[in-house]
């Protein structure tokens, strides 16, 4: 029997697990530029007609420019936070 690929939406199969290391940074680098920069409009300006418009033009601005700064620095994080943080799982006891 062959194994059926898992889909996402109607034919649309998952990617493989090696896409992670790119839709992580970008998922996460989309969501806090969005939200810093929206908050950072509204603080600076306050609610006005055609805020959204503006936000989103400012958002992907901002985007284009964390998705990158991520990906350069996400090895320097990674080795910071191991540094500070022991990542092997613990042995279970024996």
């Amino acid at each position: 029997m062959q194994n059926e690929p898992i889909m996402i939406i109607g034919k649309l199969p998952k990617l493989p697990a090696k896409f992670a290391v790119l839709l992580m940074p970008l998922f996460l680098s989309g969501l806090m530029s969005g939200t810093i920069s929206m908050i950072n409009l509204w603080k600076n300006i306050g609610w006005f007609e055609g805020f959204f418009t503006k936000w989103v033009d400012i958002w992907l601005f901002s985007w284009m420019i964390a998705f990158p700064t991520v990906l350069v620095f996400l090895p320097l994080v990674r080795r910071l936070t191991g540094l500070l943080v022991d990542l092997n799982p613990p042995h279970p006891p024996k």
